[in-house]
């Protein structure tokens, strides 16, 4: 588990940003299959609040596991499937910066 967090780590440390429609694509998934479930504005609802100061403590690679492979034993779903582990850690990026536009 924790090689497979440092290959993580080490392939988005400088991963370049995806381009302006998959951006577009990326933020409207953030806030409406996301949203669903952790708020209209992040704050939470059924799931946790993704909130800058609710994220800060943890670890921009344990985001990116999440947004990837889900959390066992609750309702978020991995998405590996239609996000690049490069796309994830962009928007944690973005979810840590409070959602920039």
């Amino acid at each position: 588990m924790l090689a497979a967090v440092l290959v993580l780590a080490a392939s988005t440390a400088g991963a370049a940003p995806p381009g302006g429609d998959r951006q577009a694509a990326l933020l409207y998934l953030l806030r409406q299959d996301c949203g669903s479930c952790h708020g209209a504005t992040m704050g939470g609802g059924l799931a946790p609040p993704l909130l800058p100061h609710s994220l800060a403590e943890t670890p921009d690679d344990a985001l990116i596991a999440a947004i990837l492979d889900g959390r066992p034993g609750t309702p978020m779903p991995p998405w590996r499937f239609e996000i690049s582990p490069d796309e994830a850690a962009w928007m944690v990026r973005q979810l840590k910066g409070g959602l920039a536009e």
